[in-house]
């Protein structure tokens, strides 16, 4: 099953986006039928649908939902309107600006860019996959004979994308090649999305794996047992720093204090050589209930109040590679990203 997908119109009806709702996993698997802007939106907002390149599907499909469902004027308002729903993950807007590039085109045109934002995403998955683990048979060529156990935050599998996922998808490949010992999956405050929906993921492929509170992490690491982190991300900087569920800047410091390895894994439609650097980007506080309340129990004062940021940023000097479905950018070594995109596009280029 597809974490999202298009569901073309029947006779005398329209096209609707298909998406699992996360919020019920691992309880109860639900595929939501989204038929407006709004719906998708409120999906988006729930965290019903969310990782960087299923927002940039379901961004691409949501503006073709706003075309379908009005005409070039409504459709533009209501693109901007979900184009704005998360302000940190680039790929929403992204998707959203690919789609509605081809309103001028005609319907057909804006669900046929839909679909290949889509069907590119299955393809860089496996991509992304094959490609980290070549790369950390490169780093660890003493350890993966063995079996290497890895470390993990967030969701970055099928859930957060298409098919197989980012970072989640190469240690899917790790396990599939007999190179996995363990996956530790740290819980991933405020929402719990490691040990509901990454254990969930892990323990549907049969590998071996432990979730850990957040603050055990670089306890683990110091102690020798972790071989490698891996991340995914929701935005990746012109010089390499990365912004990704709040927790991940904890990992890189304990991954450089413990000598180990730290890779983040994204397709390059997360990279934007617009943002020159971390620091210019916009992180979304997700309230107060998200953290004190759990199971309907609020576990704080009522006169308390959190501070929620769903994201941190990782300095590029901590993270020592970047894998894209095209290639490995070590920011740790002085590479940008923004350099290897406008050295390829350069190439590229007609004369």
């Amino acid at each position: 099953m597809r974490t999202i997908d298009w569901t073309p119109a029947d006779a005398g009806g329209n096209a609707v986006i298909a998406l699992i709702d996360q919020t019920l996993l691992p309880g109860e698997l639900k595929v939501l039928q989204i038929h407006t802007v709004d719906q998708l939106i409120d999906a988006i907002h729930r965290l019903a649908v969310r990782g960087a390149p299923a927002l940039g599907i379901a961004g691409a499909m949501g503006a073709a939902l706003a075309f379908q469902n009005g005409d070039d004027h409504t459709a533009r308002a209501e693109a901007q309107r979900l184009r704005d729903a998360r302000p940190t993950a680039v790929n929403l807007a992204w998707g959203v600006d690919q789609a509605v590039a081809r309103f001028a085109d005609g319907l057909d045109a804006v669900i046929e860019t839909a679909l290949q934002i889509r069907d590119d995403d299955v393809l860089s998955s496996h991509a992304m996959a094959s490609r980290g683990l070549e790369l950390l048979q490169e780093l660890l060529p003493d350890k993966i004979e063995s079996g290497l156990n890895l470390l993990t935050i967030c969701n970055t599998g099928a859930l957060a994308a298409v098919e197989r996922g980012t970072a989640l998808a190469v240690i899917e490949e790790v396990f599939l090649q007999g190179h996995l010992r363990n996956v530790v999956a740290c819980e991933t405050r405020p929402l719990f999305q490691g040990a509901r929906l990454t254990a969930w993921e892990l323990d549907k492929m049969g590998a071996p794996h432990q979730t850990i509170v957040d603050s055990a992490a670089n306890f683990l690491m110091a102690r020798g047992e972790i071989d490698a982190v891996l991340v995914g991300a929701d935005r990746i900087t012109a010089n390499g720093d990365a912004a990704n569920k709040i927790g991940t800047f904890s990992l890189a410091l304990g991954a450089q204090f413990a000598g180990i390895p730290f890779l983040v894994v994204a397709p390059e439609s997360t990279i934007d050589v617009h943002t020159a650097t971390g620091s210019s980007i916009t992180i979304e506080d997700r309230g107060t209930d998200e953290v004190v309340v759990i199971n309907g129990r609020r576990m704080s004062p009522v006169a308390t109040t959190s501070i929620n940021p769903a994201f941190d940023v990782t300095p590029a000097e901590l993270i020592t590679a970047i894998v894209t479905e095209k290639r490995v950018i070590r920011p740790s070594a002085g590479q940008f990203p923004s350099d290897a995109i406008v050295t390829e596009r350069l190439a590229t280029a007609r004369p």
